[in-house]
């Protein structure tokens, strides 16, 4: 699925620079809090579900080739971390919608976790 279509269904708001999501293709999810899990389990192309806000997110999802972060629960992400992410093509997506809820409005798009 692409990430477009995903934005647009979960009326997720852009926090980096616009692009054509389109292009990108989601294959799987994730959904972690712990960036040790993420780093273990989340795989390239996916979507990374999450509450933390920080630039440490920035660089996990660099370096596994993460497509797109969706930060729950209205977390504010700071400049510097929206700049590192537009620096390394990383999507940084937010929503007011807690974590779980974000997860189960995935799976019903057909996005499918690591096993599937």
């Amino acid at each position: 699925m692409d990430l477009q279509t995903i934005i647009d269904k979960l009326e997720l708001s852009l926090l980096t620079e616009e692009k054509d999501f389109s292009d990108i293709q989601i294959r799987s999810g994730y959904m972690s809090d712990l960036l040790s899990c993420v780093l273990t389990g989340a795989k390239p192309h996916s979507v990374w579900v999450t509450l933390i806000a920080n630039i440490n997110i920035v660089a996990v999802a660099s370096l596994l080739e993460i497509s797109a972060i969706i930060i729950t629960e209205g977390a504010q992400v700071n400049q510097e971390s929206i700049n590192r992410a537009n620096m390394e093509g990383v999507v940084l997506l937010s929503t007011e919608a807690g974590s779980f809820s974000v997860a189960g409005q995935l799976w019903d798009l057909g996005i499918k976790d690591r096993y599937a």
